[in-house]
């Protein structure tokens, strides 16, 4: 797994993160770094419910 390091630089997860932030950070960064192939269940979850692509 490579990590894109200057993503991570520039999009810290926010402090004490909204629902919708953290699926919208990881969702960009599924597209952006490859350190991660998939994103925590609980939000798949949500995106689920939410009708969001992935």
């Amino acid at each position: 797994m490579k990590i894109n390091k200057e993503w991570h630089l520039t999009h810290k997860m926010p402090k004490n993160p909204t629902i919708e932030q953290r699926i919208h950070w990881h969702l960009e960064h599924l597209k952006n770094c490859q350190c991660r192939t998939d994103i925590p269940e609980k939000l798949k979850t949500e995106i689920k419910k939410r009708g969001i692509k992935t």
